[in-house]
């Protein structure tokens, strides 16, 4: 039985190109984008966030769950009142960056990613998550990123902020998109959410 499932399991990401499938969001769904500066949109309006880009792409509720300069620990300890808060179906994680900024440890932010999927999925929510790029010369988005979403079985957009923060037209700063970047940060998660089945 067990083999049959991971079986079915590998079929269905071998279908969504690598992703796990989510399940469909109601259209009435909440969806919370989660997260530090990036969520918040610095270097942009509000309006030009990728959370209120993203709503307008894919026609659900985003909620807007960004703290400017927050690593994943005290992403973590926020987190369960915001899902108390907006109880939503799909939270989107975008958390990790500062963390890189401020020089801590890897495994510790890979840690409290971990805890903070299994504290949205606790509450009944779906997660995707977000890979930040480390800061650098050639930015690349740690491999833990891709460790924690294998080993939860959640889809994750690997390589949008990568390009985003390399290409000079489409960020603020050294470390946030501008209004630009967010509509293409928007466009590749839609993206990822039509390709998992959740859109």
């Amino acid at each position: 039985m067990r083999r049959a499932a991971l079986l079915l399991a590998a079929l269905l990401a071998a279908c969504s190109g690598g992703q796990p499938k989510l399940a469909r969001l109601a259209p009435d769904a909440v969806v919370l984008a989660f997260g530090d500066s990036l969520t918040a949109g610095v270097g942009a309006n509000a309006s030009e966030s990728y959370p209120a880009r993203l709503e307008a792409l894919i026609g659900r509720k985003v909620v807007s769950s960004g703290v400017p300069g927050e690593t994943s620990a005290a992403g973590l300890v926020r987190l369960p009142a915001a899902l108390d808060e907006t109880k939503p179906q799909l939270v989107i994680l975008c958390e990790g960056g500062n963390d890189f900024l401020q020089k801590l440890d890897d495994a510790q932010a890979a840690d409290n990613l971990r805890a903070m999927v299994r504290l949205a999925r606790s509450r009944g929510a779906q997660v995707v998550l977000i890979a930040v790029p480390k800061p650098g010369l050639l930015p690349s988005a740690a491999e833990f990123y891709a460790a924690v979403a294998k080993e939860f079985g959640v889809p994750h957009e690997e390589s949008a902020l990568r390009k985003i923060l390399t290409d000079n037209e489409l960020k603020s700063d050294l470390v946030h998109p501008n209004a630009a970047g967010y509509a293409k940060l928007a466009e590749a998660i839609a993206a990822l959410l039509r390709k998992t089945g959740a859109v």
